[in-house]
């Protein structure tokens, strides 16, 4: 089970961290991802992280925004974002992948947390 949370009302140029909380199985066993979407369209890539954490991706709208980390031990994954924009706002949603490498297909994940709502106001 994977629980997102952090989500909120921020104004543009601010930060967040977003986090997600696995339970049920050890973490490390898991790629993580996280997504977004707003309503009418399709749930966009965001970033991702492997099991060890050496290796992460995100997408290149958000890449220099962005950091993905996660800790193990705490089985927690996070997504700081810094410098947010008003296209920013959207829910977001943790997923992980049991088998495979870090992608940016929603249709790899088989796990999926429910959103959290992150809204940027300008």
């Amino acid at each position: 089970q994977l629980q997102a949370s952090g989500g909120g009302l921020v104004q543009a140029g601010g930060s967040l961290r977003l986090s997600c909380a696995a339970s049920g199985r050890t973490l490390s066993t898991l790629v993580m991802g996280w997504f977004r979407q707003v309503p009418g369209k399709e749930r966009e890539f965001v970033a991702a992280i492997s099991r060890s954490g050496d290796t992460t991706d995100s997408a290149d709208s958000v890449k220099d925004r962005v950091t993905i980390s996660r800790d193990n031990a705490k089985n927690t994954v996070y997504l700081q974002m810094n410098s947010l924009k008003p296209e920013d706002t959207a829910a977001y949603y943790c997923a992980a992948r049991m088998f495979g490498a870090v992608s940016r297909r929603p249709g790899a994940y088989g796990y999926w947390g429910q959103g959290t709502q992150l809204t940027v106001f300008s």
